[in-house]
């Protein structure tokens, strides 16, 4: 008899297709034991009436489900459950307490859970209003054209790129890009061995500050600042010392002369979106000369330059080879690509590779020759481009807003970038705030977090509008003027 067609139904709400849905409720069966070998599955058409799906989707289905030897198809008999489908291992069960004994608080040699990180609801998606900076929206990005890179990337042809330990070396394609289409507008031109990729800009700045930071050193960062690097300034054991920054970003000036590494985000700051002038560019590095430091370049959302063209990297008016230049994909892309590089000089990056060879080798190597496809075939400038236009409509849709409600803006950023540095009322806490318009279906970015530990500015807060559609930024920034009227009336 065949196994009771009542035995299979579909979960609302799980993700795939409905072909993928069929598969993986089969195969989930088959591993867990509940579906044994031998036993007679339905007709592929009385499985499809039962659970309302048109009868190819579960005939396509069980032809995937042959083809992984989870079914076998005995000529006009059926589909069966192979006698050598894949089982799942059994898993010890632990017996007595599963308390550890040991101390692991006293034992870690380091506080890396204790650092500040920008919290947000897992399901911000869900929420009506997502004023949430960095997240990608997929109404904008080109699905149809990654996923052919990605397919292309998992060919034979590719087969050694997607395969292949390169060790300490990069995918040969991206490095040739990188080289050839990225940094030339920059102004920036290195060789094969000045660059280094890396598990994005985060991992970039995590190396950099690894390789020439330590106790008894001085590392300055922008105050406010990216708060990833307040927590990896903190795993060197370097003096960290601050610089307030203001409407042109890092005043060259309120550098100390003792510093060893100078940490900036000139194109956009993180996060009030100053850009720094060219003459101040120039004087920073007139300071890293004469006081003999290193420059870090973020060069934070450099694409998002849509009102003004962008401003010349450091990294290109550099003469003395003093600027570490770290770039990324993940703020044009999404932030899941998870890959950025480093353009140093050569014995720089030799350290900084062998430090990444030792904690993680290189990044995936499909998803290097992922990247690399889309920017051969111009997919990745075509996308830059149409992020370019959706931002400068849904800028102009914020700012009319912003003006229309009265909200106060304390850092706009004159060459674009994705989102507003805001100030409510000095005696208005924002992390209150955003308490209080998540529970009306808006979410902004508390600013205390972006501060330096004891120079906190609690009433600031980020609105981004790079996840948000434009017909809803009117409403959620309305709701947000209520909110603070309603607090400090």
């Amino acid at each position: 008899m065949p196994i009771p067609v009542e035995t299979f139904f579909l979960v609302p709400g799980t993700g795939g297709t409905l072909q993928q849905q069929i598969r993986a409720m089969i195969a989930d069966g088959i591993l867990a034991g509940r579906l044994r070998a031998g036993e007679k599955l339905p007709s592929s058409r009385r499985l499809a009436d039962h659970l309302g799906v048109s009868r190819i989707t579960v005939t396509l289905a069980y032809t995937e489900l042959v083809a992984s030897d989870y079914l076998s198809a005995r000529g006009r008999s059926g589909h069966f459950v192979s006698e050598t489908a894949p089982v799942r291992p059994e898993i010890a069960k632990p017996s007595g307490a599963r308390a550890s004994a040991v101390d692991w608080p006293r034992r870690a040699v380091r506080d890396f859970s204790g650092h500040r990180i920008i919290g947000r609801p897992q399901d911000w998606r869900s929420y009506p209003y997502p004023f949430i900076y960095g997240q990608a929206d997929p109404a904008l990005f080109d699905h149809q054209n990654w996923r052919q890179c990605a397919l292309r990337a998992l060919g034979r042809r590719d087969f050694d790129a997607l395969t292949e330990d390169y060790y300490e070396r990069d995918d040969p394609m991206l490095i040739e890009y990188v080289l050839r289409s990225l940094l030339p507008r920059r102004g920036i031109a290195a060789e094969p061995s000045e660059v280094l990729l890396t598990l994005g800009a985060q991992n970039a700045l995590w190396l950099a500050a690894q390789v020439m930071l330590g106790p008894g050193r001085r590392a300055v960062m922008e105050n406010p600042g990216y708060t990833g690097l307040q927590s990896i300034l903190g795993q060197t054991r370097a003096e960290v010392l601050s610089v307030d920054v203001d409407e042109e970003g890092l005043p060259p000036d309120a550098v100390p002369a003792t510093a060893d590494m100078v940490f900036v985000t000139p194109s956009h700051q993180s996060p009030t979106n100053a850009t720094m002038p060219v003459e101040r560019r120039l004087a920073l590095l007139e300071r890293a000369v004469r006081d003999d430091f290193v420059i870090v370049e973020d060069d934070y959302e450099f694409e998002m330059s849509f009102l003004k063209s962008a401003a010349p990297s450091l990294k290109s008016l550099d003469a003395e080879g003093r600027v570490i230049y770290v770039g990324s994909f993940s703020k044009a892309l999404f932030p899941g690509v998870r890959l950025g590089y480093i353009v140093a000089p050569e014995a720089f990056v030799r350290e900084a590779r062998a430090l990444r060879g030792a904690v993680f080798r290189h990044p995936p190597g499909h998803v290097q020759r992922t990247v690399a496809y889309f920017l051969a075939l111009g997919h990745y400038d075509a996308h830059v481009n149409r992020l370019h236009q959706a931002f400068r409509r849904r800028r102009v849709v914020m700012n009319e807003a912003i003006r229309d409600t009265g909200l106060s803006v304390a850092g706009r950023g004159a060459f674009g970038g994705s989102s507003f540095w805001m100030a409510a009322p000095e005696d208005l806490d924002t992390e209150d705030l955003a308490l209080v318009l998540r529970a009306q279906g808006v979410l902004i970015e508390p600013g205390r977090q972006f501060f330096a530990p004891g120079r906190e500015a609690r009433n600031c807060y980020r609105l981004a509008y790079s996840s948000i559609a434009p017909g809803k930024i009117p409403e959620g920034i309305a709701r947000i003027a209520e909110a603070i009227a309603g607090r400090t009336g």
